[in-house]
């Protein structure tokens, strides 16, 4: 080992260091620092650098121009992929009767009410995605401090409290992909696999940005949408040109 650092330069070492390993510096090798691609462009780069022995997420994350501790600058919403998010969610739903039934038949993995509830409350939690009818949302309610810390919560805004159960769970089921912004004004989330063509990436990263453009709360004042950026889950990130991604004004 003492040999091997003994024949790098001290300009390797610094170099391997910055980028984090010598795997991030392979997979970094050759792309300038700072430079702003095309979306098309970063979906091209990203493919061919997804070397992993696992079929990588490729994920976003865009910086917004909001404060998130006031809450008429919270950014929260629903975005379904055109494309899938290339991951099978479990689902969960709280609801009875024939609400129960169609939920059920729409391919839900986990349906209940009381039931549910009790085991939700002790803790025992075996799905991704959670939806609920109107009429539940007394007894779910209850499951705040549960399902709230893990994102989970049911809730109007994002359609996962609805009478319409079969969109619901086929929708969370086929690719829908919740977002929320966080303390530091970031919002991001997975919008599709490595092994996704490049056409399939760029249309579910503009459905996504779309999305979240589109959610911009009235309080947001100055530049909305200040940066987008790129990545997979082992690879690089890059910085990505907003105004090729974003079918409308950026601001």
């Amino acid at each position: 080992m003492a040999d091997n650092k003994a024949k790098l330069s001290p300009e390797k070492i610094k170099a391997t260091r910055l980028a984090g390993g010598k795997r991030m510096l392979t997979v970094k090798e050759g792309l300038p620092p700072g430079k702003a691609y095309s979306v098309d462009e970063a979906v091209k780069i990203i493919k061919a650098r997804a070397k992993a022995k696992f079929d990588e997420t490729v994920e976003i994350a865009m910086n917004l121009g909001v404060d998130p501790k006031h809450a008429d600058q919270m950014v929260r919403g629903v975005c379904n992929l055109p494309n899938g998010s290339g991951r099978t969610a479990r689902v969960a739903v709280f609801a009875k009767g024939a609400k129960a039934d169609e939920a059920k038949a729409a391919g839900a993995d986990i349906v209940g009410a009381e039931d549910l509830v009790e085991i939700v409350s002790k803790g025992t939690i075996n799905f991704d995605r959670c939806i609920a009818t109107p009429d539940m949302m007394g007894l779910v309610g209850r499951l705040g401090k549960v399902l709230g810390p893990r994102g989970l919560m049911p809730n109007p805004r994002v359609g996962t409290v609805t009478m319409d159960v079969t969109g619901a769970v086929k929708g969370a089921k086929g690719g829908s992909v919740e977002f929320r912004v966080e303390k530091a004004g970031i919002v991001h989330a997975g919008v599709g696999k490595a092994s996704f063509t490049e056409a399939a990436l760029v249309e579910n990263i503009k459905a996504f940005v779309d999305a979240v453009v589109k959610a911009k709360p009235q309080g947001s004042k100055g530049t909305y949408l200040k940066k987008v950026s790129l990545s997979s889950t082992m690879g690089p990130g890059l910085k990505v040109d907003a105004t090729t991604v974003a079918s409308g004004p950026v601001v």
